[in-house]
Order: structure tokens, then sequence, then C-alpha cells
């Protein structure tokens, strides 16, 4: 898998990521990654930007990296903690929206990411880009099913927050103990059974003609009033 970007590079170089080719643009100049790949005796590739943007279709910054493709986490790690805060994505199709809610999440301190394994975007290098590099300290869990999932966070003692536009007060709510936040896809929102399987449904007073915002920003107003009750 090819990933690209300045900030990605570096976060692969500081992890210590397996990197399997490197690819700078001619004229690269940026000095600190330059040192980086030296000091790790990694060898890269000279190309021109033709060349360069002939490999991805996306903003590389002059560096794209071979690397190995994502590795997804079991549930169960990150249903360990006693106090654990995971979101869980219902059909989120946009890599953009998906590396903007990855970053988020990581900026938040969730334990993880839950995404299905149908229609939904997957940790590509868009989503990477996007979350300049973040997917590397989030732990993001592919489910079969979304609606077992919830039951089986239930049963472990989660409460489930939705996100819809027809609910209560996202601020009148309590996100203490184990939680579980859920934003729908970008057109449609939740699934109905999805919704029915929540506990409670979360939403964000809007004062203005718009009826709706992005789905990360969105998931970032949710999540950081469940942040700011949890301490």
């Amino acid at each position: 898998m090819y990933v690209y970007g300045k900030n990605v590079a570096l976060e692969y170089l500081n992890n210590n990521k397996k990197i399997k080719k490197v690819f700078v643009q001619n004229n690269f100049n940026d000095p600190d990654i330059i040192n980086r790949l030296n000091k790790k005796n990694i060898k890269y590739t000279t190309l021109s930007k033709i060349d360069m943007d002939k490999r991805v279709s996306g903003l590389h910054q002059g560096i794209i990296l071979e690397v190995e493709d994502y590795k997804y986490a079991d549930l169960s790690d990150i249903i360990s903690n006693d106090e654990s805060l995971i979101i869980m994505l219902d059909h989120i199709e946009d890599p953009h929206n998906f590396g903007a809610i990855i970053r988020t999440c990581e900026a938040a301190g969730v334990d993880g990411i839950i995404i299905p394994a149908d229609r939904s975007c997957d940790v590509n290098a868009t989503a990477i880009k996007t979350s300049v590099g973040t997917t590397e300290k989030v732990k993001i869990v592919k489910v079969t099913n979304l609606n077992n999932t919830i039951k089986l966070l239930k049963d472990k003692g989660y409460w489930v927050y939705g996100t819809d536009m027809d609910g209560t007060d996202y601020t009148k709510l309590d996100y203490k103990g184990k939680t579980c936040i859920i934003c729908g896809n970008e057109g449609f929102g939740m699934s109905k059974l999805v919704r029915e399987n929540c506990d409670f449904i979360a939403s964000i007073p809007m004062k203005g003609e718009v009826n709706s915002l992005n789905a990360s920003v969105a998931t970032a107003i949710v999540l950081f009033e469940a942040v700011k009750q949890r301490g």
C-alpha cells in the first residue's frame, strides 16, 4: 500500500513501522525527513513530479512510502478497559471524513473505532493522509455486523449513543462509564436498525438555516462533550 505526505512519512518513521520503499520528488527539500531516512539506512528513489503523480492520486508533498497494508485490531483489544470510550461509524464512505474522525479520536484519546466490513471506507491512503498519520495511534476494528456488535457491547456493560437530529440535546446526556458513540453515514445518517438498538440519541441544536453538520464535525462535537464529562 502507498501512503504519502510529510506528516504521514514522519509518523511512520517515528513509529518504526516497516517501510518497503520510499520515493521522493527530485526537488524534495525537507531536511528532517531526509535525515531520518539516512539515520535509519532507508534508501529512497528520486523521481520526477510526473512519475510521482502517476503513483498516487492525492497531494503527496513530494514523498511516497510503500508500506504494509493496515492491520486492523480485534474487538477484544478495545473493550478491555472498564471505562473505555469507543466510536462506531455506521457506513462512513468519504475517506476525508474518515481520516478527520480518526484524527479527532486520537486527539480525544478514544480506545478504538469500529467500522463495518461492507459499504464503508477502509483505512486507505487518503484516510491516512487526512488523519496526518494518526491511524498508527488509534485502534480500528472492522466487524461483519454492526448490530451484532452493538448487542455484544451492551452485554459488556456499554451504553450506546446514536447521533441524529431528533433526539436529546447532546449536552444533557451522561457519557460516563463504558460508552459507545455512533456516527451515521454522510447522506443517510444511521441505519434504522442501528438507531433502534441505541440507548440514547444525541442531537446537536442547530440555530441557523443549515439542518445538519459534516459527519466528522458532528462526531467531534459530541465526542469532546463526552471527554469533558469523563474528566
